[in-house]
């Protein structure tokens, strides 16, 4: 498949718009948070721990992690996009944490910008996931596309977000989702990496979450409203006053992240979790993953540390990580596991 030049254009466009954007405009959700603070940890004022004892590493798809951190999916397909993902993937790399890419559909539409996603290179011993949207397996891509995309990044797995609102306030935004998980499911069965199903910050429901891992996604990505509003972020590239109100009138729509967590591991009680929407440090990280996550995307934080230099990525990663240990020498737990199982979080009535 080979895209008219002037659709590559629009795509690449697009990616400069949202990384400018998302740096320069507040975008973030005005109403609605990531729900997080209807919850506290129980302080354990005697924790009878030594610090140096405390092991925030895990595995997930099977591979490990030294923290459970995923730098979520963010960019590619521009220049500047090109230096962000190679500091991330470094920084990724140094400290064994996950991390996934932007829409890789320019990739496909562009090949002379595939680059600007292989950081590989940079990170081989990382969990490495790439991403499509999941609506244009409605438009023409399949399974080439998506091998594509994972090959270019050598990727562990494959991201599908899925994102109706974007679609629908975006300039020319694709909004046929009719018999899309009917293909989302032979795409799972022909894949030879498992597929992630991942919203992009208006939350997956527990009703969608058991449609999709019927349908063979391996994991899910709640990406939860409370942080960055995609909504909001069309908004700024309106292009007629009707995009420009419905970004408005939508810019708290959705389903804040805790809620996402905790709904879906009541009905899914083993399926690899991420949390992300509205994460911005790393209690907030410990407490979704006491909610029931098993790791925690975060992507503003990264995007802007990434902007500026790798040193302010390192910064960021020791501080996350640093503040992840604290909670649990705080609450008296050793490892993840020991978190999510001491009943320390407790909500706020």
């Amino acid at each position: 498949m080979n895209p008219p030049t002037n659709i590559s254009a629009q795509t690449q466009n697009r990616k400069a718009d949202h990384i400018r954007i998302c740096l320069e405009e507040d975008v973030q959700c005005d109403k609605i948070t990531n729900g997080l603070e209807r919850y506290r940890f129980t302080h354990c004022c005697l924790p009878e721990l030594n610090h140096n004892d405390i092991d925030i590493s895990t595995t997930f798809l099977g591979k490990n992690l030294d923290a459970p951190l995923l730098i979520s999916s963010m960019t590619g397909g521009t220049e500047q996009a090109a230096i962000i993902n190679q500091r991330l993937a470094q920084v990724a790399q140094h400290y064994k944490i996950a991390m996934g890419v932007g829409s890789q559909r320019v990739a496909v539409e562009k090949p002379q910008v595939a680059d600007t996603f292989a950081v590989r290179k940079y990170a081989p011993d990382v969990l490495l996931l790439a991403n499509l949207g999941a609506v244009q397996l409605n438009y023409k891509y399949g399974l080439d596309e998506c091998l594509r995309v994972v090959d270019i990044l050598e990727a562990d797995a494959l991201i599908l977000h899925i994102n109706p609102l974007q679609e629908c306030i975006q300039p020319k935004g694709d909004t046929n989702f009719r018999g899309l998980l009917d293909k989302i499911s032979t795409l799972c069965s022909k894949l030879p990496v498992p597929v992630i199903a991942k919203e992009v910050g208006n939350g997956i429901s527990a009703a969608i979450a058991q449609k999709l891992l019927a349908a063979g996604v391996a994991a899910i990505d709640v990406a939860g409203a409370g942080g960055t509003s995609w909504a909001k972020v069309e908004s700024e590239r309106a292009e007629n006053p009707l995009q420009r109100r419905l970004g408005r009138t939508f810019a708290d729509w959705g389903l804040p992240t805790a809620e996402c967590i905790t709904t879906i591991r009541a009905i899914a009680k083993d399926v690899p979790l991420i949390a992300s929407g509205g994460l911005r440090h790393g209690l907030d990280v410990a407490a979704a993953i006491a909610l029931g996550a098993d790791i925690a995307g975060l992507a503003m934080p990264f995007l802007q540390a990434a902007a500026t230099s790798e040193t302010a990525v390192t910064e960021l990663t020791e501080v996350l990580i640093a503040e992840i240990t604290t909670v649990l020498f705080c609450t008296g737990n050793t490892t993840l596991y020991q978190l999510k199982h001491s009943g320390s979080l407790q909500r706020i009535e």
